[in-house]
């Protein structure tokens, strides 16, 4: 086993049962719930690495589901990937907005599935980098799994981590959307670039007006991390 357990969060059996069939062939352990206050009771008690969570369920939605375990820094950084119906743009947005790492449309394939959560899982610490980087005041350590100012710590997802990570470890260079994507999200190929927008923004926010210009936006090509001023 991978050692790795993931709690499927959909009111149709059916597809939790499909999902739990993939899981088991990739060797993942699994937890199902049936709607968000059967899935907030496992997450509290079993801490799953992973959370696969249905856009619509009966009483809370996959959203608030989601908006009020990224608010609860216990329940922060377990990765979310939303399974969502609905195709439209803003719904996708909106589930990255509240904290999801990917999204997944229905009807998915269960191969896809598990090339999109070995994707998600990948974003731990890579191995190798546990010395402390410093900026300007600017500290993350990545044993502790900690971004710090001077003054305080800052609250910052775990996407959002990687994503600082590799910029604090590659300063001063231009990446493109498509580069990040596939150093941050590991070669994930069924994430859109948009997505990077996103977390970018996300990132920019919790870095706070005293750092967020360490992120700059080089017009028609990507990103960059520079110290100097854009």
């Amino acid at each position: 086993m991978t050692g790795k357990t993931v709690l499927i969060v959909d009111d149709e059996a059916p597809i939790r049962e499909m999902i739990a069939v993939a899981l088991e062939m990739a060797d993942y352990d699994y937890l199902e719930a049936a709607d968000a206050r059967e899935a907030h009771a496992l997450i509290v008690d079993k801490q799953p690495d992973l959370i696969l969570l249905d856009w619509m369920l009966p009483g809370t939605s996959g959203v608030e589901l989601a908006r009020r375990l990224k608010k609860d820094e216990t329940t922060a950084e377990i990765p979310i990937i939303m399974l969502t119906a609905k195709v439209e743009e803003d719904n996708k947005i909106q589930g990255l907005e509240v904290g999801a790492d990917d999204y997944i449309t229905k009807p998915f394939s269960p191969r896809e599935l598990v090339a999109r959560l070995k994707a998600v899982l990948r974003r731990a610490t890579p191995p190798g980098v546990e010395t402390p980087i410093e900026v300007d005041g600017l500290t993350l350590d990545p044993i502790g799994h900690r971004v710090t100012t001077a003054t305080a710590e800052l609250n910052i997802g775990p996407t959002e981590y990687r994503l600082l990570q590799f910029f604090m470890t590659h300063q001063e260079r231009v990446y493109t959307r498509s580069q990040l994507l596939d150093q941050v999200w590991g070669g994930n190929v069924y994430v859109e670039e948009r997505t990077v927008d996103v977390h970018i923004r996300r990132l920019r926010k919790a870095l706070g007006d005293q750092y967020d210009h360490l992120i700059q936006t080089v017009r028609g090509t990507g990103y960059r991390f520079s110290t100097r001023a854009a």
